[in-house]
């Protein structure tokens, strides 16, 4: 297999004061291991990171921009679901 054949891995990072996994670029590599320590070196060099996934892009499924209207415009007509009017009480972080 030629580094040319190697698949194309997502790289999410969490960093120190985040809770959750951000998207941060693409890499090649042979495998799951390789993926996971190039995406190390290349993108927490300054050791803000402190959880790494690796996902092989082919394995990642999207939704047709074209397709926004009808998916997602059902939830605009439920005010219910956006907490706007909900008072958060004081002590409560990451909301």
């Amino acid at each position: 297999m030629t580094k040319k054949e190697w698949p194309l891995w997502e790289v999410f990072i969490r960093s120190k004061q985040g809770l959750n996994h951000k998207h941060v670029g693409s890499l090649r590599a042979a495998d799951e291991v390789m993926a996971i320590e190039n995406a190390r070196d290349v993108y927490t060099r300054r050791s803000e990171g402190v959880s790494i996934w690796v996902v092989e892009s082919k394995n990642i499924f999207a939704s047709d921009p074209s397709d926004a209207d009808a998916l997602f415009e059902p939830a605009n007509s439920k005010v219910y679901r956006h907490p706007t009017f909900y008072d958060v009480p004081d002590g409560i972080e990451h909301m």
